[in-house]
């Protein structure tokens, strides 16, 4: 494995921490994401998550400039943006979280928290260092911080969830649907965007959602009897769980993607105590006959691959079961997942562009569309965020039934190209 550092961003295809934050606390009930920052901040955020997944979104913001900055710790900005919320909203929850313009000043997000009125959950993330994935992340670990309760004892047939930041919606609600056939009775998501943002415009609530997992859920998880965390991003999550309860039965999960990876959960959930139904065992029977079906036309193909890592590794996953020449996995970080024959490249949007004149299939976000179609290469839309076509986020790429589908889709590509 071969990982090619670069010390000069050009064009970055990476996200910022405060977006990740943002869409994990829409995953909960009657929550309002306050970014402690400046309001163009807050709208250039709103416009990818709106432009994504085509529904309106709320994000507060305290508005602050570079004068208020200065002469304000963050007390006042704060407060008065929580008050202009409760004339409003009810909310149970307000998500604070920073950027990188509050964090160069160091305002005491703690210690403010500390003294409002309204429960709320913080955390600190500037946008100058970490990215989509650990903002989503860090906002997962400070709510099972901050908000759930200690307890010593597991409670049978109930599972905890973590997925990471590129679960989508209907994958998350696939994975629902795919543990509850070991006889999971109880399942808890955190966050839960599968219910947030599976509504009509009709049931959107004016300012915040009123769907996701709700607080009264995440202050119980502590009681479960299995916790699952999805993605490498995801596993120190693990650290903040098992304070609450160092009993829970945790597996960490590094992809969803392929035969092999999919197999490791249901060993691991097996392991546990849980017997998979004969639903599964057709979907992995189907998943073999795919990998069949499309090795001679995907053997010789070379893609490239340009998400945030969990999400290139699951995709990587599935590709190298069949056979394909991955010639690059474009990370904005040096990864720790164990891809078996593809080449890592840790840059940005000039190197993908560059390696791009060598692969027949870029699989990314759309902020390659146009290159790839000037290039001539087959674009498969993946990843956040995705503008150019309509439901994506009903997309599913994971589990035995997901990989499957990707198969075919990625053949069907080829065939009309």
């Amino acid at each position: 494995m071969d990982v090619i550092k670069k010390p000069l961003m050009v064009n970055s295809f990476k996200l910022s921490q405060p977006m990740g934050a943002a869409l994990a606390f829409m995953g909960i009930k009657n929550c309002l994401p306050l970014m402690h920052g400046a309001q163009g901040c807050a709208s250039f955020t709103k416009e990818f998550l709106i432009n994504h997944f085509n529904k309106p979104m709320i994000i507060y913001t305290t508005s602050v400039n570079d004068v208020s900055t200065v002469l304000d710790g963050g007390d006042f900005g704060i407060k008065t943006a929580v008050a202009n919320i409760i004339k409003n909203a009810t909310p149970e929850l307000i998500g604070i979280f920073s950027t990188g313009l509050t964090e160069t000043k160091g305002d005491d997000l703690k210690g403010i928290a500390s003294v409002l009125e309204v429960p709320c959950v913080w955390l600190n993330t500037p946008d100058f260092e970490g990215s989509f994935e650990s903002g989503w992340a860090d906002c997962v670990s400070a709510l099972i911080e901050q908000l759930s309760s200690e307890n010593k004892i597991c409670k049978k047939g109930k599972i905890l969830l973590l997925p990471n930041v590129s679960i989508g919606v209907l994958e998350l609600e696939n994975i629902k649907q795919f543990v509850q056939k070991f006889g999971f009775e109880e399942i808890i998501s955190i966050p839960d965007i599968a219910s947030a943002f599976d509504r009509l415009n009709g049931e959107m609530d004016e300012f915040m959602s009123s769907k996701g997992v709700s607080i009264e859920e995440i202050k119980n998880i502590a009681n479960a009897d299995v916790a699952l965390a999805f993605g490498t991003s995801m596993k120190d999550t693990f650290t903040t769980l098992k304070s609450k309860n160092p009993n829970i039965k945790t597996a960490f999960i590094p992809s969803l993607g392929g035969l092999e990876a999919n197999d490791f959960l249901v060993e691991q959930l097996i392991q546990f105590g849980y017997t998979p139904n004969d639903v599964i065992k057709k979907w992995r029977q189907r998943l073999k006959d795919a990998l069949l079906d499309t090795c001679y036309l995907m053997g010789n193909t070379k893609f490239l691959i340009a998400l945030e890592p969990d999400q290139s590794f699951t995709l990587a996953n599935i590709l190298e079961e069949v056979g394909a020449d991955i010639e690059i996995v474009t990370t904005h970080k040096t990864s720790n997942h164990a891809y078996s024959k593809s080449q890592i490249m840790v840059g940005d949007m000039e190197n993908v562009i560059e390696k791009m004149e060598h692969c027949d299939v870029v699989i990314s976000n759309d902020h390659l569309f146009l290159t790839a179609g000037i290039k001539h290469k087959v674009f498969i839309p993946r990843g956040f965020p995705i503008f150019k076509t309509m439901g994506n986020i009903y997309k599913s790429d994971i589990l035995y039934e997901g990989s499957t589908m990707f198969l075919y889709e990625c053949a069907n590509y080829l065939n009309y190209k």
